[in-house]
């Protein structure tokens, strides 16, 4: 017979919980996981039998989609907190392969290789970010965030803020943004303003704009989005125009793609647009829950993804980029992912030829 008034029963508990900690320890090592496996997924466009030009390399939901082990901490007292997106939109990729998205209040930055995520502009400091959407990195390492909440661009350098580019007045709801390297301009697409604005990289001085608003060939109806070809040429997703249109490195229209419609080719809601190493453009369409693909002529030749969940699929696709390996980036705003899939192109090949 036992007194629990007299804390009879208390040694004996301390004594089982001094034995399970002995036996988490001592389990660890041979107990936990050596990597995170995730189940194969080998889907590619178009399907068999023709040859694949795109295939499905991963997704990710959240930080546990990296797969990190767990540490003592995290088996004694309980899961480490899992970060979810909230609503992300734009994607960017450094040259080191980190991924950078853009979500409410912040940045998150996922390290495939070292499976970890860090946060920018989340701390209640200058810089602070509000609506981030746009984002683009230098080789340098610098990070260009377009915040249509404080309408401004951001500038972040190794997690900490810089400077902000945009007097009051000078951007109304600032979205893609792009950098050209070689001519050390930066671009910024001011959407409500219909038009894009350049600026030197070097100082950040504000040199003229792209457009107007309208219809005409170079105009531009709530502009969204835009990207770079390795000649320098600008793309620009002129969303309320259902249209892709084209311009020289000094601003000068070159050309147009697409057209309203809900046939391959034509577009719906444009918004992430992206080339790869070849000059093949790609543009999301969030209407279609999909991303098309057209050669330099613009002609249509796949589209990749449908409607739902999962690997493959979409239900409110935004923003992307493709490395500089063809690796193609694809951020699904709900339920909040992004998916990485990889063009099966020259690059490609020369990785599998070196592999062997």
């Amino acid at each position: 017979m036992y007194n629990k008034e007299q804390g009879t029963v208390m040694p004996y508990r301390r004594l089982m919980f001094s034995l399970i900690i002995c036996m988490v320890l001592s389990g660890m090592v041979s107990c936990a996981p050596t990597a995170y496996e995730k189940t194969p997924v080998d889907l590619v466009w178009p399907p068999p039998p023709d040859e694949p030009r795109v295939k499905f390399v991963d997704i990710i939901w959240n930080s546990a989609s990296l797969g990190k082990k767990k540490g003592i901490a995290d088996t004694l007292f309980g899961e480490e907190r899992v970060e979810t997106f909230i609503k992300p939109y734009g994607v960017a990729v450094d040259k080191e392969g980190k991924i950078y998205i853009t979500d409410v209040g912040r940045v998150m930055v996922f390290d495939l290789k070292n499976k970890e995520l860090s946060l920018i502009g989340d701390m209640p400091e200058k810089g602070q970010l509000r609506v981030p959407i746009g984002i683009a990195v230098s080789g340098d390492g610098r990070l260009f965030i377009t915040d249509v909440g404080a309408d401004v661009l951001y500038v972040y350098r190794e997690g900490k803020y810089v400077i902000t580019i945009g007097q009051a007045g000078e951007f109304d709801n600032p979205s893609g943004v792009a950098v050209d390297e070689q001519r050390r301009l930066l671009y910024v697409v001011n959407a409500k303003k219909h038009c894009v604005n350049v600026y030197s990289l070097d100082n950040y001085t504000f040199l003229k704009t792209i457009g107007a608003r309208g219809t005409a060939d170079g105009e531009f109806n709530f502009p969204t989005n835009i990207a770079l070809d390795a000649e320098g040429n600008i793309y620009v997703v002129d969303t309320g125009n259902f249209r892709i249109e084209i311009f020289n490195p000094d601003g000068k229209f070159i050309r147009s793609i697409g057209k309203s419609g809900d046939t391959p080719g034509s577009f719906a809601r444009p918004k992430g647009i992206a080339v790869d190493s070849e000059g093949h453009l790609y543009v999301v369409d969030t209407a279609f829950q999909n991303f098309q693909i057209f050669d330099k002529e613009g002609r249509i030749l796949l589209y990749v993804g449908q409607a739902g969940m999962g690997p493959g699929r979409f239900q409110l696709p935004a923003g992307m980029t493709i490395d500089k390996e063809d690796r193609i980036y694809v951020v699904d705003q709900m339920p909040g992912s992004f998916q990485i899939f990889e063009y099966l192109g020259n690059r490609s090949k020369g990785r599998s030829a070196g592999a062997k």
